[in-house]
C-alpha cells in the first residue's frame, strides 16, 4: 500500500510537471526571445535618432559616442547616404537577434546581439524551472512518503488488533489515528472486543459459578441414590427418592437461574412462596452432614412468613450459607426467620471464630476468601438474592450473622417463635 501511495502521488506530481513546467518553458523561452528582439529594436530606434541629428546639424559621425550608446556585447552597423558605413562594436559571427530602424534621411541602423545570450537566458530559466520541479518531486515523495506511513501504519495496527481479537486476546487497544475512518474502524474493533470481553468473563464465570455451585447438590444426590441402592426397606426408599427427587428439580432451577443472570442478571422470576418450607427443607437436607461432623442445625423464629422470590434460588443461597457454616463455622448453626417492616429475613448464624475483620462485606467479592476456598460461594449467592429483588448482607462479623432480605407478601397471622431441632 505504502508504495502504490507513493507512486500514484509521485505519478500525479510528475503529470502536472510535464504539463505546467512545458508550458512555462515554452513561455519563457518565447518571453526572452521577444524581449531580445525589442531590446536591439529599441537601440536601433536610438543610434538612429542620435545620428539623424548629426546629419542635420552635418555634423560627422562618431563611432566612439555611438559606442556608448550601444550595450556591450552588440554590434551596430550605420549607413548613411553618400557617406561610407560605420561599424560600431565587434560583428558577431553566430547567429544573431536583428533589429532594423530607419531615419527620415535615409539613415540606417542595424543593430545586432548574439542568440547565443539569449539561448543562455533560456537554459537559466530552463535550469530554474527544473531545480523547482526536482524541489517538487522530493516534497511530493516526502509527502507521499509521510502520508502513507499514516495511512498504512493504523491499518497494519487494525489488522494487528483484528489478528489479536480472532486469537483471543479480546483486549481493546483505545488507540487513535487522527483519520476519521480509521478512527470509526478502530471504534467497532475495541466495541467488538468489549462485548467479546464481556461474554468470555460472563461464559467463564458461567462456568465457575455452575461447577461451585452444583458440586455439593450432586453430592448430596449421590448419597442418597446410595443410600437407595443398599437399603431394601421400600418406604426409605420411597422416602429418599422423593428428596433425590426434589433436588433434581431444585438443581434444574439454580441451572436455570444461573443461566438467566448470565445473560441479564435483572432478569428475575420471584414469586410469592412459603420460607418455612424451604428453611426445614435445608435443615433437613443438611441435618446428616451436621449430626456427622457432631454438630446441630436448627431453625427459630417467627413462623407462617410468605415471602417473593425463586425458591430454588432462595434454597441456594441458604444452602451456600449453611455449607459455609459446615466448612468454616464451629458449634450450632442457627437458621433465624423474621419480619422487618414489609421484608422477611432469614439469618444464619454460627458459634464458630466469624469472619475476619479486615475483609467485612468484602467477602462477597469473587476471589475473596478468609478460609482458603474458592470465594465464589457468597459471590453467587449474592447475584442470586438480587436477581429477585432480594439482598445478602453480613450484619456481623463476630460471631458471624448472614442475612437474606426478600420482600414480603401480604401478612400473614402471627405464630409465636420456636425452635426445632
Amino acid at each position: 500500500m505504502r508504495r502504490r501511495l507513493i507512486q500514484s502521488t509521485l505519478a500525479v506530481v510528475l503529470v502536472v510537471i510535464a504539463v505546467f513546467g512545458v508550458s512555462l518553458v515554452i513561455v519563457e523561452t518565447r518571453t526572452i526571445t521577444s524581449s531580445a528582439q525589442d531590446r536591439v529594436e529599441s537601440e536601433a530606434l536610438r543610434l538612429v535618432s542620435v545620428v539623424e541629428a548629426n546629419v542635420l546639424e552635418k555634423k560627422p559621425t562618431d563611432p566612439v559616442a555611438l559606442a556608448e550608446q550601444l550595450d556591450a556585447g552588440h554590434y551596430a552597423r550605420i549607413t548613411i547616404p553618400g557617406q561610407p558605413a560605420v561599424e560600431v562594436g565587434a560583428s558577431i559571427p553566430d547567429s544573431v537577434v536583428r533589429g532594423t530602424a530607419r531615419g527620415e534621411q535615409g539613415e540606417v541602423v542595424v543593430v545586432e546581439e548574439a542568440r547565443s545570450t539569449v539561448t543562455r537566458e533560456v537554459v537559466r530559466t530552463l535550469a530554474v524551472v527544473g531545480a523547482v520541479a526536482l524541489l517538487a518531486v522530493v516534497a511530493a515523495v516526502l509527502l507521499a512518503v509521510r502520508q502513507a506511513n499514516r495511512l498504512a501504519s493504523p491499518l497494519t495496527d487494525l489488522a494487528e488488533t483484528a489478528e489479536r481479537l480472532g486469537s483471543g486476546d479480546p483486549r481493546p487497544r483505545h488507540k487513535r489515528y487522527g483519520v476519521p475512518e480509521l478512527d470509526r474502524v478502530a471504534d467497532v474493533l475495541d466495541s467488538s472486543a468489549e462485548r467479546i470481553g464481556r461474554m468470555l468473563t460472563a461464559e467463564r464465570r458461567l462456568a465457575a459459578d455452575a461447577s461451585h455451585q452444583l458440586r455439593t447438590p450432586l453430592t448430596a444426590l449421590s448419597m442418597r441414590l446410595e443410600e437407595i441402592t443398599v437399603t431394601d426397606d421400600l418406604e426409605t426408599v420411597r422416602e429418599e427418592a422423593t428428596i433425590a427427587l426434589t433436588q433434581v428439580e431444585r438443581l434444574t432451577d439454580v441451572v436455570q437461574r444461573l443461566l438467566t443472570n448470565s445473560r441479564d442478571p435483572r432478569t428475575g422470576s420471584a414469586v410469592p412462596f412459603d420460607l418455612d418450607e424451604v428453611v426445614k427443607q435445608q435443615v433437613e437436607e443438611w441435618r446428616p452432614a451436621y449430626r456427622s461432623a457432631g454438630r446441630a442445625i436448627v431453625r427459630s423464629g417467627k413462623q407462617g412468613v410468605r415471602a417473593v422470590g425463586t425458591p430454588g434460588a432462595v434454597s441456594q443461597v441458604l444452602a451456600t450459607l449453611v455449607e459455609n457454616a459446615l466448612m468454616h463455622g464451629g458449634g450450632t448453626v442457627a437458621l433465624r426467620t423474621r419480619v422487618i417492616g414489609n421484608q422477611a429475613v432469614l439469618e444464619v448464624t454460627d458459634e464458630g471464630p466469624g469472619v475476619p475483620p479486615d475483609l467485612g462485606n468484602r467477602i462477597f467479592e469473587r476471589a475473596i476468601s478468609g478460609r482458603n476456598s474458592t470465594g465464589i460461594g457468597l459471590a453467587v449467592a449474592r447475584d442470586l438474592a438480587e436477581a429477585d429483588g432480594g439482598r445478602l448482607e453480613l450484619l456481623q462479623t463476630q460471631p458471624p450473622v448472614f442475612a437474606l432480605f426478600l420482600s414480603r407478601t401480604a401478612p400473614q397471622p402471627a405464630e409465636p417463635e420456636k425452635t426445632v431441632r
